[in-house]
């Protein structure tokens, strides 16, 4: 992603409600974990940008490391204080087995071999550790935004499931998000130019936080979106 863009999601990633219901999403996630009795640890949150998600993971109680692979990116991060290491996803520089939680949202688009990222995943999780994985969906939304932004691909169910399973990770739970949505975003990707990170008018961004928390609490995650959240773990 280039450095405006980096720059640009740093600035709109406390308010824009897209990034704001993900936090939500991974603050419920790790509510889950501590229910389940996997207690915080040492944690990497791969391509952090802006860091909003490190902080999540600080808040409930684990050791966070944010890693980036640009120059601006982890500049972005220090400026707010977290832990950074500047690496590339595809050589993690951490001992094997030494995590207990990755979290890689929209990271392996971005990258040209998924499949050596998914796999230091794999190496760098503990037997038992968990991965929390989001990636874009389906090619038929691909646009410029796309381009824009750095991705390579968009995956299906079953492109995203068989790259984190020949990694070794064993998949948990695989799902749709922003399915409501959708057809928004199907109409706005075919008009796109560009990247839509956006600032929104408050009024549209609370609309649309509104509609897309309605997620939650509906049986919507089997149908089309433009996101998908898998949840993994290392076998022990």
């Amino acid at each position: 992603m280039e450095a405006t863009e980096i720059r640009k999601l740093a600035a709109l990633e406390d308010t824009h409600w897209w990034y704001r219901e993900r936090r939500i999403l991974l603050a419920r996630a790790l509510r889950r974990l501590a229910e389940a009795g996997q207690r915080p640890s040492r944690a990497l949150d791969i391509g952090a940008a802006g860091g909003g998600n490190t902080r999540v993971l600080r808040a409930h109680g684990w050791r966070p490391v944010a890693l980036e692979y640009s120059v601006e990116g982890a500049g972005v991060a220090r400026e707010r204080g977290l832990d950074v290491i500047r690496a590339d996803a595809r050589r993690l520089p951490l001992p094997t087995a030494s995590l207990g939680l990755v979290v890689a949202f929209d990271i392996l688009e971005h990258v040209d071999e998924d499949h050596l990222a998914a796999a230091e995943i794999h190496r760098a999780l503990r037997p038992g550790g968990t991965a929390l994985i989001a990636v874009p969906c389906d090619m038929r939304l691909w646009s410029a935004h796309d381009v824009a932004v750095g991705h390579v691909r968009r995956y299906d169910r079953e492109s995203l499931r068989t790259t984190v399973e020949r990694a070794g990770l064993v998949v948990d739970e695989l799902w749709s998000w922003n399915v409501l949505l959708r057809p928004v975003a199907a109409w706005r990707r075919r008009r796109s130019t560009g990247s839509d990170l956006d600032q929104l008018h408050p009024v549209v961004n609370l609309g649309l936080r509104t509609v897309i928390a309605a997620e939650r609490y509906l049986p919507v995650r089997s149908a089309p979106g433009v996101s998908l959240m898998l949840r993994a773990h290392r076998p022990g």
